[in-house]
């Protein structure tokens, strides 16, 4: 699409530059630069996530990263009790 822009000389300056540097076109840099500006525009309007912290009600003492091995060792003891001679097998 065609479409023509005014465009203030300090920017003017600024993406000439930036074209010769990259070594792309005048059209390129703006084209990219109105994109980024764009999407950070949207990044903005974005609502923020937080997240917000729980304080947990273990006690002193209680790994909570061992709870699931305290899971599977129960499961494991849940198996043994239901085929008694499982181990026996082979």
């Amino acid at each position: 699409m065609r479409i023509t822009l005014t465009i203030d000389d300090d920017v003017a300056d600024a993406l000439e530059q930036r074209a010769k540097r990259l070594g792309v076109s005048f059209n390129q840099v703006v084209n990219e630069t109105l994109r980024r500006g764009l999407a950070a525009q949207e990044a903005e309007d974005r609502p923020v996530f937080r997240v917000r912290p729980f304080r947990s009600g273990f006690r002193p003492g209680i790994d909570p990263l061992k709870l699931n091995q305290l899971n599977d060792e129960l499961e494991v003891q849940a198996f043994l009790e239901k085929h008694p001679d499982w181990p026996s097998r082979t």
